[in-house]
């Protein structure tokens, strides 16, 4: 089969589309031929190869052409064959979810990381959803503790994320405010923010506002500017880095607890755990209508490089799809 591998660090460009042997599902996990999938900044972020924390966290080995890495997560297609032990799906079905290698024509996802995909949703949408939706749904409704009233501001409101959380965010009842660009005010207005910054022109971090929760899916600001801007009790949650993260994810670590321990004002730092649960949770959700899924970008399997690219430059309107239709 075909898919979209890399056999050492760099930039896209070192991205190849080549054969290598179709999968074979274990016990506990799904083939899948996939129909779409999508790109998120872990992909670009894991091609380079940095921050060199993540080599050590997620236990990267370094790509070889005798053991070249694979690329994307995001997955939706239909079910080809499954393991001994898998209960909840049969061929022909049509899922969408997260797994390793996902821009190939197959892949291989464990049963508990798979929902059955909505029929009013296409493969392309649901592709888009699994990491981007529930990074947004886990950090406003678990990290956040949203309740309905409450004034919420999310930061980077246009991103593949920020799309997502500023429709979730709207469908729990808050009042959102979303920063973005001047080219996407009209787009995130539409999403349901009932108030847009366009930080071209205004530095939010100085305005008068205040909120009870700041879903942050940039970090493009100091968690001093962000406590700020917090009520008594207000949450900042951390969902985004930037491209050159530095010491960001040490110095978030470290002033984050300690800035939540002298003071009311919380700051937490997470990356979203994938489940069956709220996979269906987002269904329903899109279901009902009060959440759609917004695509930038189509691109072939052949132009995956191409994708990742577009995405690293870091102003991508929604989701960034890759579609093997």
């Amino acid at each position: 089969m075909k898919a979209a591998i890399y056999t050492q660090y760099g930039p896209p460009d070192v991205v190849q589309i080549t054969d290598v042997e179709k999968p074979v599902p274990k016990d506990d996990e799904v083939l899948i031929k996939v129909r779409a999938a999508s790109v998120n900044p872990a992909d670009w972020r894991l091609l380079r190869g940095v921050p060199h924390i993540f080599r050590m966290l997620f236990r990267l080995r370094e790509p070889t052409p005798a053991e070249p890495g694979r690329l994307g997560h995001d997955v939706a297609g239909e079910v080809e064959g499954v393991g001994r032990d898998v209960t909840k799906f049969k061929p022909g079905d049509q899922v969408f979810g997260v797994c390793s290698g996902a821009l190939a024509e197959y892949a291989c996802a464990l049963e508990t990381k798979l929902a059955i995909k909505p029929e009013n949703l296409t493969f392309e949408q649901a592709a888009s959803v699994p990491v981007a939706a529930l990074t947004a749904l886990q950090g406003l409704r678990d990290k956040g503790k949203i309740q309905p009233g409450k004034k919420v501001l999310i930061n980077g409101a246009a991103g593949g994320v920020g799309t997502f959380a500023v429709q979730i965010a709207r469908s729990l009842g808050a009042e959102v405010t979303g920063v973005t660009s001047a080219r996407n005010l009209d787009m995130v207005r539409s999403l349901g923010a009932s108030r847009i910054i366009d930080y071209t022109h205004e530095d939010f971090t100085e305005g008068d506002q205040r909120y009870d929760l700041i879903l942050d899916n940039v970090g493009n600001h100091s968690l001093s500017a962000f406590r700020h801007l917090l009520n008594p009790n207000g949450v900042c949650v951390i969902a985004g880095a930037p491209k050159k993260v530095g010491f960001f994810f040490l110095t978030r670590s470290i002033v984050g607890p300690l800035l939540s321990r002298f003071g009311s004002r919380k700051f937490t730092m997470f990356i979203a755990k994938i489940s069956e649960e709220d996979l269906s949770a987002m269904c329903e959700l899109m279901m009902a209508g009060k959440v759609t899924p917004v695509i930038d970008r189509r691109y072939k399997l052949n132009e995956a490089a191409e994708a990742l690219r577009y995405l690293e430059r870091g102003h991508a309107r929604g989701k960034v799809i890759i579609t093997l239709e």
